[in-house]
């Protein structure tokens, strides 16, 4: 007899939540959770890998400008401050920068007048520093450098693109944000689910306390048709957000910004996404535990 009623109960609690099926809407509210989620996790990982790029290539850059109008004293001054470049210990490279390059950068917005020359464009010169003390480097440089002429000028890489710098770490910031608020949201949205079918079972529920049944073996059920839910919303969320990511990087990469490009994930980043939805699974199966044992810890 007591084989029997294990059996009858057992029977009785796998009819309570039939396995196999979708039941709701959950699994589909949950799909567009992991969409969402995804998306903004990939976001914010790459802003912060493109904000590390650009750092590390741009620390140690600097560009020397000369601010001479007269064209023949221009050149003789560049040609001498690039002479001067290359003997100081700390500079690691000096590459100046060809004047047909500057008017094929300017032709867009000056036109062909740009070529002229008779417009006072100044001359540069890309330099790279040795690692370290950055900021102190291009100080000693610039006064250096003002001593040779005042119309010398230096000016790092890094204070033209700090601003957008600044602004790519807000937005990975705030990418960050939409998925602990996903991340609550669907957190909430398993609770009431699970709220929801245990009031929907109440009696079925009463009826196996009689048989015996324990409320962790009641909850385990719950957790485990919510588990199934949420493994194949998150799956099938966790699809599509890919398909999109890849899209938009193939679009990214074709357009040829060096700024789009370096917005890329690296293989961290994918195993941080990939693990996404088995959170996902394991918040929904924590949380409909937790909510039905408080539930029927309520009714005792």
């Amino acid at each position: 007899m007591a084989g029997a009623d294990r059996r009858a109960a057992a029977a009785a609690r796998h009819r309570l939540l039939p396995e196999g099926r979708v039941a709701g809407p959950m699994p589909w509210i949950i799909a567009i959770m992991m969409f969402l989620t995804v998306l903004s996790a990939s976001a914010g990982l790459g802003l912060g890998a493109a904000v590390k790029a650009m750092g590390a290539d741009l620390a140690g850059r600097a560009t020397v400008q000369i601010v001479e109008a007269n064209a023949e004293q221009r050149d003789r001054l560049s040609t001498h401050v690039a002479q001067a470049l290359q003997k100081v210990g700390y500079v690691r490279a000096v590459r100046p920068v060809p004047a047909t390059t500057l008017a094929d950068q300017i032709r867009p917005w000056l036109g062909q007048d740009a070529a002229s020359g008779d417009l006072p464009i100044p001359a540069l010169i890309d330099i790279e520093l040795t690692p370290g003390q950055t900021d102190a480097k291009v100080d000693r440089l610039r006064r250096q450098l003002a001593a040779v002429s005042p119309k010398v000028r230096i000016e790092p890489h890094a204070a033209f693109l700090a601003p957008l710098a600044g602004l790519l770490s807000a937005l990975g910031w705030l990418a960050g944000g939409i998925v602990l608020l996903m991340t609550l949201a669907t957190g909430a949205v398993v609770v009431l689910a699970a709220r929801a079918a245990h009031d929907s079972h109440r009696g079925t529920i009463d009826v196996l306390h009689l048989m015996g049944a324990t409320d962790v073996q009641i909850a385990r059920l719950f957790q485990r048709r919510i588990g199934l839910d949420a493994l194949l919303g998150g799956a099938l969320g966790f699809t599509l957000a890919l398909l999109v990511i890849v899209l938009l990087g193939a679009r990214s990469l074709a357009t040829g910004s060096e700024l789009l490009i370096a917005i890329q994930l690296p293989w961290t980043s994918w195993v941080l996404l990939a693990a996404l939805p088995v959170g996902c699974v394991a918040l929904a199966t924590l949380a409909a535990r937790w909510t039905v044992l408080r539930s029927l810890g309520r009714l005792l």
